[in-house]
């Protein structure tokens, strides 16, 4: 279906949702976002290595490595290295790329544990949650398969600020991806240039990747972070609705509309309430939790 819309290089949807709007070719940076460590549990006395991972929402597969590392007192980088070795079960589309598929959980940490175990352990996991047969019924009926509803996934895990528009968040990539739009999701950019905070200019939507989903058409190569249950079951069973555009006014209030002058009014709303000219623009609501991978 067609749709009036205004050219492509006015329309930003940024990593949780807020559109920033590109005006007189700036985009003003939001403030940084830490993102923090996964957490280990240890024992007595905090002395003894880890017994246990806990491996968030949202988190990059990276972010993983790097706990992995630091829980089994390895040097790092060693995590990483063991990929090769770990022989996981991944699909083919992801091409050995792990992404998405280390599944946010608690693992047990047996003294036995090498990397190679771990990240087994918890590609087993994955598979064990996204192949039962209401994610691939709600794969097959949204004309797609597991792999790319668990990209889209991690594009709502990033996005969404509550697990109430996880929902509605998904349903906007529907929407754009099948009006033929280009997502323009910063939470995609953010993974290009491998970065946690957001810091948006006109040049970063400009890179040549084929994460920047500013240039680039369709869904990213690989997911994005490592989604939970909740993002699976917002991107396989969306919720009706038109929408195209959302923002966080502030925090708990996301608008989501397929009217792009009612965007601009919220947005307008959003700016003023960050002290902000009418015409600049800003990629991050204040006091919101930080997301899992921006």
């Amino acid at each position: 279906m067609q749709m009036n819309t205004p050219p492509r290089s006015t329309i930003r949807l940024t990593r949780r949702g807020r559109a920033a709007l590109i005006a007189t070719g700036a985009v003003v940076a939001a403030a940084a976002v830490a993102v923090p460590l996964l957490t280990v549990g240890s024992g007595e006395g905090g002395a003894e290595r880890p017994t246990s991972l806990v491996v968030p929402e949202g988190r990059r597969a990276v972010q993983v490595y790097e706990s992995v590392d630091k829980a089994l007192g390895l040097p790092a980088g060693s995590t990483k290295k063991s990929l090769a070795k770990a022989r996981l079960s991944l699909p083919a589309e992801a091409q050995g790329n792990p992404e998405g598929y280390l599944f946010p959980a608690t693992y047990p940490l047996p003294k036995k544990t090498t990397p190679e175990s771990l990240l087994t352990f918890m590609v087993e996991t994955a598979h064990k949650k996204f192949n039962g047969g209401q994610v691939t019924a709600g794969a097959q009926r949204n004309a797609m398969n597991v792999y790319q509803a668990v990209t889209i996934a991690s594009i709502v895990q990033a996005e969404a600020a509550t697990k109430a528009d996880m929902g509605k968040v998904a349903r906007v990539v529907f929407n754009r991806l099948e009006r033929g739009l280009p997502l323009q999701m910063d939470s995609t950019l953010n993974y290009a240039l491998n970065r946690s905070t957001l810091d948006t200019s006109v040049a970063d939507t400009k890179i040549d990747s084929p994460y920047n989903s500013y240039r680039r058409m369709g869904l990213p190569p690989t997911p994005i972070a490592n989604p939970g249950e909740d993002a699976m079951r917002a991107a396989t069973n969306p919720p009706p609705g038109d929408w195209l555009y959302f923002v966080t006014v502030k925090p708990g209030d996301t608008r989501f509309t397929a009217s792009y002058e009612e965007h601009l009014r919220n947005v307008a709303e959003f700016n003023e309430r960050r002290g902000k000219q009418p015409s600049a623009s800003t990629g991050s609501a204040p006091g919101s939790p930080s997301p899992a991978s921006g």
